[in-house]
């Protein structure tokens, strides 16, 4: 990993946060890009409609998901894991579009990993009251590349942890159009996100959505 320079903005301009020695938050990255996102967030769930996973447990997932990629995680009584195929559709996933891969190679390299090459997009719904249990991001092959995380519609709090699960957590607010990425010495920090509280968003009404990129293959 090298180290990204970070400049001084002017108000209004995104500007990056460390929050770790690998991990960054990028405020007001994909403000511009928001509506393209969220346009081919639609076209994508037409081909791969959202669904409530379930755990390996036999819970039913509180957030409701699709994928993009030539690789898409999936969850069931078998256990958690990417798959070429949708179980739903039988079909292929949607492959990423160009604004998104743009866009998450341009935030890795923000974060100082140049020559992230995402396969795999995995896409969240939360509406209200959704939340993300804390957990590790380990079902990738090689975990040395970082996970690329962009949120649009209502705020959430990110939950940041640790390497272990019963390290103490910070409470991260992320708003529409900011960034997340974590690799190198924070790859496999415990993270989650709380419970979404009610709102309307311009674009996307009372729901959050969030885009996370992997290179899992």
């Amino acid at each position: 990993m090298t180290s990204p320079l970070f400049e001084t903005t002017h108000p209004g301009e995104p500007w990056p946060e460390r929050l770790g020695p690998g991990a960054v938050r990028l405020h007001g990255f994909a403000l511009t890009e928001a509506p393209a996102l969220i346009a081919e967030v639609a076209r994508i769930a037409e081909s791969a409609p959202f669904r409530h996973m379930i755990t390996p447990s036999g819970h039913r997932m509180a957030v409701a998901m699709t994928n993009g990629g030539a690789l898409g995680w999936v969850s069931d009584r078998t256990g958690y894991r990417y798959e070429p195929l949708d179980p739903l559709t039988g079909r292929p996933w949607p492959p990423l579009p160009d604004c998104f891969l743009r866009l998450a190679q341009d935030a890795a390299a923000q974060a100082g990993f140049a020559g992230f090459v995402p396969d795999a997009c995995l896409i969240n719904r939360y509406q209200p009251d959704a939340r993300l249990s804390l957990h590790q991001d380990r079902d990738e092959r090689d975990l040395s590349a970082p996970i690329v995380s962009v949120s649009l519609g209502l705020p959430a709090v990110f939950l940041w942890g640790g390497l272990k699960w019963k390290d103490p957590t910070r409470r991260i607010p992320l708003v529409h159009g900011d960034g997340l990425v974590w690799g190198g010495p924070d790859r496999l920090r415990y993270h989650g996100v709380l419970p979404l509280k009610a709102g309307q968003h311009a674009l996307l009404g009372e729901q959050r959505i969030n885009l996370t990129f992997r290179q899992a293959g």
